[in-house]
């Protein structure tokens, strides 16, 4: 068997000429594009003028199943989490009080209020009313996912959660997400996937009513419907698609772990992003070596090979700051920096969901236990777009008030720049309160 990371040797290069020697995604060109738009726009239109209709006929078609009811009914929630074994329980029990301890921790707070020239202005942070959630399903079960998603959401004060889930091989959502799904408290579980669930929580089927915010990750379909109906609802702006992780490893990496990390996220199947960038010849030699023997002993080979075929890189720079550089240009999701001295590497780091310090922290105790949101950034978004976080369910209102006796030079301000814009009556409304009109 040949190296399953394509190797491309980019020692020489100008760290200002990186950008042109790296692949482009196949995701970003135009024609592909274009066809995911397309095929997308057409399963929205189908569920807005069918809805529930249109979710059994586009369940059958993609998932090749029918489920019972497109509700799972609340028996078989609670019957899911009573069925599983008590490691699992505790494990996920485990998850879920570290990820709601995080977002706690960093819950938007209405901070003090600025005042000046006799106006306040202070800050309401209301959270939205009921959120749509999202956690893959069909070929794997993510029930970490829907705790990533619902966590935030109850810190923010979210009153009404909906789960979409696509149906396993059976026609009905994995058990072990049920079981998280009632572990989160959450009553309302939906048993359909794909771009179809997502146009479902936008727009309102028989059965679904539609949602305020949608998140949680998926296939390409279900990111590009996201960003379909954002502006009919909250979308957070990462593009939450496929998964990607960038390995910097230096000789001091054990070539083991870089290996396993590598193809940790290329279990999740087509479309995502698997690298290592290293300045070793060795490092990367013995890293396809043992990439070779781990992926014989993988369930999800079919998955592993998909996505190296297409997205598994091995980048060979000069040095750290060029790893480093590269990291920055591709934007991955997960970040790991197995070097000798990884904290001198952070303040290089301006672009990734979430970065992961040294051989014994891997990505994958961020997937579940670390306690900040494994719902992150691909498809280049980390370069404006953050973790899913408490924020995404929630707005700032601006709460104004002033001194009528103390605001005079900010009312000749006001009639100032209406003037200078041709407005009359803004112009006219600071004028009479100058004068003491009512």
């Amino acid at each position: 068997m040949g190296a399953l990371l394509r190797r491309l040797d980019l020692r020489g290069t100008p760290l200002g000429a990186l950008a042109s020697r790296l692949p482009r995604p196949e995701a970003e060109s135009g024609s592909a594009r274009e066809e995911l738009r397309a095929a997308v726009s057409g399963i929205i239109a189908e569920v807005r003028s069918r809805g529930d209709e249109a979710l059994v006929d586009l369940g059958r078609r993609f998932d090749g199943v029918s489920p019972p009811s497109l509700r799972v009914p609340a028996s078989e929630i609670a019957e899911a989490l009573a069925s599983i074994g008590g490691p699992l329980k505790d494990a996920l029990g485990l998850a879920y009080e570290r990820v709601m301890a995080y977002h706690a921790h960093r819950k938007p707070a209405l901070g003090s209020a600025f005042s000046g020239g006799g106006v306040r202005v202070s800050e309401l942070v209301i959270p939205v009313e009921r959120a749509g959630l999202y956690a893959p399903g069909g070929r794997a079960s993510y029930p970490s996912t829907v705790l990533m998603c619902a966590a935030p959401a109850q810190v923010a004060g979210v009153s009404e959660l909906a789960l979409c889930v696509p149906p396993g091989p059976d026609g009905r959502v994995a058990e072990v997400s049920l079981a998280a799904a009632a572990i989160a408290g959450i009553e309302e579980v939906y048993c359909t996937g794909g771009a179809q669930a997502v146009a479902a929580m936008a727009f309102g089927t028989e059965t679904i009513r539609s949602v305020d915010v949608i998140v949680g990750p998926g296939n390409r379909y279900v990111a590009e419907a996201k960003s379909q109906v954002a502006g009919q609802v909250g979308v957070p702006s990462a593009y939450a698609g496929p998964s990607e992780v960038v390995v910097v490893a230096d000789e001091s990496a054990e070539v083991s772990l870089a290996a396993v990390d590598v193809m940790v996220q290329a279990e999740h199947g087509p479309d995502g992003l698997a690298w290592l960038v290293t300045c070793s010849d060795a490092v990367a030699d013995g890293v396809d070596a043992e990439m070779e023997r781990l992926i014989g002993l993988s369930g999800r080979r079919a998955e592993l090979e998909a996505t190296l075929a297409s997205g598994g890189y091995s980048v060979l720079v000069d040095d750290l700051e060029a790893a480093i550089t590269v990291a920055n240009l591709v934007a991955p999701e997960h970040l790991e920096l197995m070097t000798e001295d990884p904290e001198a590497l952070v303040p290089m780091v301006r672009n990734a969901g979430a970065v992961f310090l040294g051989s014994s922290t891997p990505a994958t105790l961020g997937d579940y236990v670390a306690g900040p949101n494994h719902v992150l950034p691909t498809a280049r978004t980390a370069r404006f777009a953050s973790a899913l976080r408490v924020d995404d369910f929630c707005r700032h209102v601006h709460v104004v008030s002033s001194l009528p006796g103390e605001i005079g030079p900010l009312l000749d301000a006001v009639e100032e720049i209406a003037l200078a814009e041709g407005l009359d009556m803004h112009g006219r409304s600071a004028s009479m309160r100058r004068a003491g009109l009512p």
